[in-house]
C-alpha cells in the first residue's frame, strides 16, 4: 500500500453545501427538471454529466458518496446501493447471464451463498465452490463458461484471508472479472490495488459504524458503474436497489471518522484474539501468527489500520457458546446480535445466524463448528477491564 493511504483520500474530498455548509446538501427529490427537452433526451441516453434524472438513477447526495468511496479505493467511479446485497446481486448480474460460471470462496456471507446457490441457478448461472486460499484448486474449478471470481477479502465468518494479488494473476490469465467484498477490511486492505477489478463492501457495517443504516456499495470502473446505470440495460438501474439521499448524508458523515474508529476495533481485537490464545482458548483472528495466513496478510494490509475488528473463538458447543453470548450480555459487553462493525461488540454463533444458509454438510467440510462464536470487537476504552470481564464468564461457564 506504498504511496496510497484511503483516509487521506476521504480527507482531502470537500463538498460545500448549498447555502455555504460544511455538510453537503441533501436533495430531497425523486425526480428533477429539464430546462430544456434536448437535455432530457441527452441525460436519457447517458451523454450529460452533471445532469439528474430520477433519484432510481442517481442523485446529489449518492453521487457524493459514490465519489467518496471510489477515492477510499481508489477505482474511477461507485455506484452506492439500499443494502450490500442490493450491491452484491447487480454487480453479479451485469457481469453474468444464462451458460455463465462463478468460481466463489466456500466462506462468504449467509446471503451471497444463498444467492449464488439457490437463485443464480434459475437464471441459468452455475458457481463452483472452492477453498480461496488454495490458488491451484481455483485455478482448476475455472471452465469456459467462467465469467467471474468472487471472494470476500477477509471471509465471513471463518476469517479465511484470500490472496487478493494471487487471485488476480488468475483472473487475468483466464479474462476473468474479479470481484472482491472487501466489507471486513475497510482502510485497512484495498483490492483495488492488489488487482482487484470490482470492489464491494456492506456499507451497513464499520463504514456506516453505527447499526442505524443499511447500506452497499459497487467500486470499479467507471465504464463498469455507467454499465450498472443504464436505463436500458444496467442491472442496479432495472432492479432498484437505490440508496435513500437522508441514508447516503447519514453514512457519509460516519465515513470521516472510519480511519480512527478503525484503529481502535483493530488495536481491541488484537489484544483480545493474543490473550485468550494464551488462555488456551482456540481462537481465529489474522494478527495472531498462528492464523495460517498472517504471513500474507501482513504484506496486504495498510498497517496503520491493522488486522481488523472480527474474530471467532471456538468453545467447543451450541450450548456453551449460547449461554456465554447469553451471560456476556447480561453482563453489558455487548449485544447477541448479527451484523459488526457498531460501537460496541456484537456476538452470534454464525452456524445457526448469519451463516445458517449454508447447508449443515457443507458447514461441516469448511470448518464451521457448532461451539464457534464470531465477535465484531467494539470501541470499548479500557480493553483490559473487558477482556478480564469476559474471561469471567467463560470461567463461571467452565469453558
Amino acid at each position: 500500500m506504498k504511496n496510497f493511504n484511503p483516509a487521506d483520500n476521504i480527507q482531502d474530498l470537500q463538498y460545500f453545501g448549498e447555502f455555504g455548509g460544511v455538510n453537503p446538501s441533501i436533495s430531497d427529490s425523486s425526480t428533477y427538471t429539464f430546462l430544456s427537452a434536448k437535455t432530457m433526451f441527452d441525460t436519457f441516453e447517458g451523454n450529460m454529466e452533471g445532469c439528474y434524472l430520477y433519484s432510481r438513477h442517481s442523485s446529489p447526495s449518492n453521487l457524493y458518496l459514490d465519489k467518496a468511496l471510489a477515492a477510499m479505493e481508489g477505482t474511477e467511479s461507485a455506484n452506492v446501493s439500499a443494502s450490500g446485497m442490493g450491491a452484491i446481486t447487480p454487480t453479479l448480474l451485469q457481469l453474468c447471464g444464462a451458460g455463465d460460471h462463478i468460481v466463489s470462496s466456500r466462506t462468504i456471507y449467509g446471503g451471497t451463498y444463498a444467492f449464488l446457490k439457490n437463485f443464480t441457478p434459475r437464471l441459468g448461472i452455475k458457481t463452483t465452490f472452492v477453498d480461496i486460499t488454495k490458488l491451484a484448486v481455483v485455478e482448476a474449478a475455472i471452465t469456459a463458461e467462467t465469467k467471474v471470481l468472487y471472494c470476500e477479502t477477509v471471509s465471513n465468518p471463518l476469517l479465511e484471508v484470500a490472496d487478493i494479488e494471487g487471485l488476480s494473476k488468475i483472473a487475468k490469465r483466464h479474462n476473468l472479472t474479479l470481484v472482491v467484498d472487501n466489507t471486513f477490511s475497510p482502510l485497512s486492505v484495498s483490492p483495488a490495488r492488489l488487482g482487484a477489478d470490482i470492489v464491494i463492501h456492506s456499507l451497513t457495517k464499520y463504514i456506516n459504524g453505527s447499526s442505524d443504516t443499511v447500506g452497499g456499495v459497487t467500486c470499479a470502473s467507471r465504464e463498469f458503474i455507467d454499465s450498472l446505470k443504464n436505463v436500458n440495460s444496467g442491472a442496479s438501474m432495472l432492479l432498484g436497489p437505490t440508496m435513500d439521499s437522508l441514508r447516503s448524508a447519514s453514512v457519509m458523515k460516519n465515513l470521516r471518522t472510519l480511519h480512527i474508529r478503525m484503529k481502535q476495533h483493530s488495536h481491541n481485537a488484537l489484544y483480545l484474539a493474543q490473550r485468550f490464545e494464551n488462555d488456551g482458548i482456540k481462537t481465529v483472528y489474522p494478527g495472531l501468527e498462528s492464523h495460517p495466513s498472517h504471513e500474507i496478510y501482513k504484506t496486504m494490509i495498510n498497517p496503520e489500520y491493522g488486522f481488523g475488528g472480527m474474530m471467532t473463538l471456538d468453545v467447543g458447543t451450541l450450548a456453551k457458546a449460547n449461554e456465554l453470548m447469553e451471560l456476556m450480555q447480561a453482563k453489558n459487553l455487548g449485544y447477541l446480535a448479527v451484523s459488526l462493525g457498531f460501537y460496541k461488540t456484537l456476538f452470534s454463533a454464525p452456524g445457526t445466524s448469519t451463516s445458517s444458509e449454508i447447508p449443515l454438510d457443507e458447514q461441516i467440510e469448511m470448518g464451521l463448528t457448532d461451539g464457534l462464536i464470531r465477535f465484531s470487537i467494539g470501541l470499548d476504552n479500557d480493553i483490559e477491564r473487558t477482556y478480564q470481564m469476559m474471561k469471567a464468564c467463560m470461567m463461571e461457564l467452565n469453558i
